[in-house]
C-alpha cells in the first residue's frame, strides 16, 4: 500500500503552462502506471516521460498517493465530461448501473493502472491530498444528477456514499481476479437497485 512520506500541501499550477505541465505529469504516470504498476513505477521516469525536473514533479505530487489519486481525479473528471443520457424508459437506479458499468470498464481495460489508482485512492487522507475529497464530490454529483435529485436528504448522501465503497469494493475483487467481469457487472447493477431503492425521489 503506498504511504504518504510527509504531509505538505502540493502546489496548484495557476499559469496555462504550469497547468500544462501538470497534465503532463498525469498523462505520463497514468501511461507509465498502466505499464509498470505501482509498485514498479519510479517517479523519476514520470519526471523523464513529462519532461519535468524531479524537484517540479514532487512541487505537485510529494508521493506516489498524491500522484495517482490525482490521475484517478482527471479521469473521473474527463469521464463526467461524457456520460450520454440515459435511454428512455430506464429508471434511475438503473441509469446510474450503466454509469458505473461504464466507468468500470474503462477503468478495467487497464488493469495495472486501475490498481494503482484504487490502491492510491483508499490510502489518501483527504486532509493530506485534496483529490480524494474532490473523487467523492464528482462521482457524488453525478450520481445525484443521474438519479434526477435537485436537494438530496441526509439519507441520499449516505446511500450514495455507501454504493460508492461498495462499487470500490467489487473493482478491488475484479482486479484481484476473485470475480469475473459479468459479475461483477451483475454485482454493480444489483447494489444500485438494493442501495438506492430508500432514496428520497423513488416515490
Amino acid at each position: 500500500m503506498p504511504r504518504i512520506a510527509e504531509v505538505r500541501a502540493p502546489a496548484e499550477p495557476s499559469s496555462p503552462e504550469q497547468r500544462a505541465r501538470h497534465l503532463r505529469i498525469l498523462r505520463a504516470a497514468a501511461r507509465i502506471g498502466a505499464d509498470k504498476g505501482l509498485e514498479r513505477m519510479q517517479m523519476h521516469e514520470v519526471a523523464k516521460a513529462a519532461g519535468v525536473a524531479i524537484a517540479t514533479l514532487y512541487r505537485y505530487f510529494p508521493s506516489k498517493t498524491h500522484l495517482f489519486t490525482a490521475v484517478l481525479a482527471e479521469q473521473i473528471d474527463r469521464f463526467n465530461e461524457t456520460i450520454p443520457r440515459a435511454a428512455p424508459g430506464t429508471s434511475p437506479e438503473d441509469a446510474v448501473a450503466d454509469v458505473l458499468v461504464q466507468a468500470s470498464r474503462q477503468l478495467l481495460r487497464r488493469p495495472r493502472l486501475a490498481v494503482a489508482m484504487l490502491q492510491s485512492a483508499n490510502a489518501a487522507n483527504a486532509a493530506a491530498v485534496a483529490d480524494a475529497g474532490r473523487i467523492d464530490g464528482t462521482f457524488s454529483e453525478i450520481i445525484v444528477r443521474t438519479l434526477g435529485i435537485d436537494d438530496p436528504t441526509d439519507l441520499d448522501v449516505t446511500l450514495i456514499r455507501l454504493l460508492m465503497q461498495c462499487w470500490y469494493g467489487v473493482l478491488q475483487s475484479s482486479l484481484n481476479g476473485r470475480m469475473s467481469i459479468p459479475d461483477t457487472e451483475s454485482d454493480i447493477r444489483i447494489a444500485c437497485r438494493l442501495l438506492l431503492a430508500p432514496r428520497s425521489n423513488s416515490g
